[in-house]
């Protein structure tokens, strides 16, 4: 009886206190919704970037151009800035051509984009294979078949593949075309009109053993079909550049007053792909970051815990820069005092929020219905789960909760045109970037600010079951990340 009356007038002084908590944190959502909504400098920020700098390839002078660009940017918002810089393997596109056809000596030309970290030279010709999703089972099943030849792979899940096929990202396809003895892959986009893209091939971030391109969708259905009636060969021929190149991340801090011991970083990959400006791919999510940082120093809101915004660049490359801050964090032994990490990849107006860790749901709902009281168009929505492939993961491998924003849509239709030569300002939404910047400015304020967070960073055994609860141990192992 004694332990019950205890434990009721804990769960009464808690209650004080995070009711306490929650009635600064409305005015506190209420300024910054009111900041960002009238003064946000987001979309001027990246519509000028777009203009004057172009592209933003990690190791190219547009590259360092953006990092110099976000640098001032914070700079002048009153920020301690610094550079944390990196040796990169930049690899960047020369030429590229591929033919297709009946016989080997009559083959025609067709319109392909080199995946990145593909061989500096190659010229190649072989028969085709068609792998269909180009996962291991695809290989099993074709009995040593794809060896010596090109392997030609669906980017996503093939209409009528069974359900629960497991969706794999183009450099694990890649890497399991070369586990097979496959001297070539040949990746058909999933988009209409002709549409390509780019992306890394490489699961390391370093060169592969195999040139790799992208078709589109139409010639790429109709070489699978030509292959059922007969053989088909086909040619790459490419150069590439690869070497080492210094690349920066930007880090802005802002400092806790309470626990300046205990960190939340910020991140959104600066860096873009070279075909386009990367409005979508990463400019949504890098300006919001860049904005949120603006919008607290602006309010001049004290937070418990420091807050590092971080601009990562090359992600596109292989998590470059996330993979660079997170193994400096860990020979500094400050890793530890990461408590949270919020990544910002092509969000755009979020209408809730995301946690690795399920333990978050309470306490981000609570904070999203102070949100939903602002705006009844954030509809307060939680995921929990685990995810690949972006900066969030380094983090995430050291047993670090991650999250963001949740439950938005690509503005204009813009979906189709992620990492192609498509990826420009006009598809940007003005709203929804402010969006991006007042929710996320919120959730970063409020974990900053919170007395204390229902997570930890998560031992080696606790880490090793999560990932297999999220069904990420076969493509972490087909990566070289598994570490178990």
């Amino acid at each position: 009886m004694k332990s019950l009356f205890s434990a009721g007038i804990l769960l009464l002084l808690f209650a004080g206190i995070n009711a306490s908590a929650q009635d600064d944190f409305n005015e506190a959502f209420r300024k910054i919704s009111t900041e960002v909504l009238e003064s946000s400098k987001a979309y001027a920020n990246l519509k000028f970037a777009t203009e004057n700098i172009g592209h933003r390839l990690t190791g190219s002078d547009h590259g360092a151009k953006a990092e110099e660009y976000a640098f001032k940017l914070l700079k002048s918002y009153g920020y301690e800035v610094r550079y944390q810089p990196f040796e990169v393997e930049s690899w960047s596109r020369l030429t590229n051509e591929t033919y297709v056809g009946d016989a080997e000596n009559a083959l025609n030309k067709i319109t392909s984009v080199t995946l990145a970290h593909s061989p500096v030279k190659a010229d190649i010709t072989a028969e085709l294979a068609d792998l269909g999703n180009g996962l291991e089972a695809d290989y099993v099943s074709d009995s040593g078949k794809v060896k010596g030849k090109i392997a030609l792979v669906y980017l996503g899940i093939l209409p009528g593949s069974p359900e629960g096929t497991q969706l794999l990202h183009r450099s694990e396809k890649a890497a399991i075309a070369t586990k097979y003895g496959a001297v070539g892959i040949i990746i058909i986009n999933t988009v209409k009109s002709g549409v390509l893209l780019t992306g890394t091939a490489s699961v390391t971030g370093k060169l592969i053993q195999i040139p790799a391109v992208c078709i589109g969708l139409e010639n790429g259905m109709r070489i699978k079909e030509k292959l059922k009636e007969q053989k088909q060969f086909a040619r790459l021929n490419m150069t590439n550049f690869s070497g080492l190149i210094k690349a920066r991340n930007v880090i802005a801090t802002l400092r806790g007053s309470a626990i300046p011991q205990e960190k939340i970083v910020v991140g959104g990959h600066l860096d873009s792909w070279d075909l386009a400006t990367g409005a979508i791919d990463n400019g949504i999510g890098a300006f919001a970051v860049i904005d949120m940082a603006r919008t607290l120093k602006v309010l001049n809101l004290p937070v418990k815990r420091n807050i590092e915004f971080v601009l990562f660049m090359g992600e596109e490359q292989g998590l470059l820069g996330s993979k660079a801050y997170v193994n400096a964090a860990k020979h500094t032994a400050v890793l530890d005092q990461v408590k949270f990490m919020l990544n910002y990849d092509m969000t755009n107006d979020p209408k809730g929020f995301s946690a690795s860790r399920k333990e978050m749901k309470d306490l981000f709902m609570s904070w999203g219905s102070q949100i939903s009281k602002l705006d009844t168009g954030f509809k307060n929505i939680f995921f929990s789960g685990a995810w690949m492939h972006s900066d969030h993961q380094p983090f995430m491998l050291q047993g670090i909760p991650i999250g963001g924003g949740t439950g938005g849509q690509l503005p204009n239709n813009s979906a189709p045109y992620y990492h192609s030569d498509g990826d420009v300002f006009k598809l940007v939404d003005e709203l929804g970037l402010k969006n991006t910047v007042r929710y996320g400015t919120m959730l970063a304020y409020a974990l900053a600010t919170a007395p204390s967070l229902p997570v930890s960073r998560q031992n080696e055994a606790t880490l090793k079951t999560f990932l297999q609860e999220n069904n990420l141990e076969v493509p972490l192992k087909i990566a070289g990340e598994w570490r178990w």
